[in-house]
């Protein structure tokens, strides 16, 4: 087999608080709690318990619905000395239909009032598609239309917001391969991440080395394969209950969820467990006692299915009603 371009991690999983290592030098945690499919009344206080729990990198999104309540969780969290804003790395969102330029400060502002907060660590572009606007208050979804703001003009407004202090760092989110190199060799300020799906059975390895050769984090949104709840609901495989899992998971007295995001972390991989139950937030976090053999890291390998399940990473459905529905399913924006 011929060789090829495989960078090694950004960060150290001996030590007690790995990190990656922004290309601004800023730190980001590895292990991030993430808050989508969060029921109102739920993730405030599993925010707090996150906190508890050690978590100190949130990832949030304005389409989540829910920044309202988080910025009431972080306000308590603050007030009782759980935990201080700067020991936090916060990770909002731009949504798809809030592109424009003139909107791109608006939203991130909105999202941090929302928040009670003063600055992102970090904000992404959810999507690399433009909607047309619905509203500060209401993202768009449904009938969605395209809009016209170019990718790039948007990357402009956000790189503006590093320069007027909204946000530490900039990056993107579930953006492909050449849309990313395309973004790289435009941007005066070089995204620092790019949020993706990316599991056992999606691996992406082109896009996930050719992000690291150039450090950009790589950060695995559905790092379970999307978890039982996907499988429930689209009758789709997954990973957490693969043979190959279930067997190294045994062989190390750890869960199938411990040993698929201890593979993504030697991978070099950020990744963002999401759970709302206690034992869980702890179970996702007690990842670093252990290791992966090569043996093993290799069978997980052949796991790749090489396909995307286009559940939470595409907003498919989103266009159905509108003009710009060009399938009985909706439009893929990564056809």
């Amino acid at each position: 087999m011929s060789s090829y371009t495989k960078p090694a991690p950004n960060f150290d999983l001996s030590s007690p608080s790995p990190a990656y290592t922004l290309a601004s030098g800023d730190k980001m945690p590895i292990i991030a709690y993430g808050t989508f499919r969060s029921n109102p009344g739920e993730v405030g206080p599993a925010v707090i318990e996150a906190l508890k729990a050690g978590y100190r990198h949130l990832d949030l999104a304005h389409v989540y619905g829910n920044e309202e309540e988080i910025g009431k969780a972080l306000k308590q969290a603050f007030d009782e000395g759980i935990v201080t804003r700067d020991e936090l790395f916060i990770t909002g969102k731009l949504w798809n239909s809030d592109h424009g330029v003139d909107i791109v400060p608006q939203a991130a502002a909105h999202s941090l009032n929302n928040l009670q907060l003063d600055y992102f660590d970090l904000y992404l572009i959810h999507f690399p598609v433009c909607w047309k606007h619905t509203g500060l208050a209401t993202p768009g979804w449904g009938a969605s239309e395209l809009g016209d703001t170019p990718l790039i003009d948007t990357w402009r407004a956000m790189e503006d917001l590093v320069e007027k202090g909204v946000c530490k760092n900039i990056g993107v989110s579930n953006y492909p391969m050449m849309v990313m190199h395309d973004l790289v060799t435009q941007a005066k300020i070089q995204p620092v991440c790019n949020q993706i799906e990316v599991h056992a059975y999606y691996q992406r390895e082109s896009l996930v080395n050719y992000c690291l050769s150039r450090n950009i984090c790589v950060t695995a949104h559905t790092p379970l394969g999307g978890g039982v709840l996907n499988s429930e609901t689209w009758d789709t495989p997954i990973p957490l209950k693969d043979d190959i899992i279930l067997e190294i998971a045994k062989k190390h007295g750890k869960s199938p969820a411990q040993v698929l995001l201890r593979s993504l972390l030697q991978r070099g991989i950020v990744i963002l467990p999401k759970s709302v139950k206690p034992h869980r937030m702890a179970e996702n976090k007690d990842i670093l006692d252990f290791s992966l053999t090569e043996t093993e890291m290799k069978k997980i390998a052949t796991l790749d299915k090489y396909v995307s399940y286009k559940t939470n990473p595409n907003p498919l459905s989103s266009f159905m009603g509108g003009p710009d529905a060009f399938s009985e399913m909706g439009t893929d924006i990564f056809d």
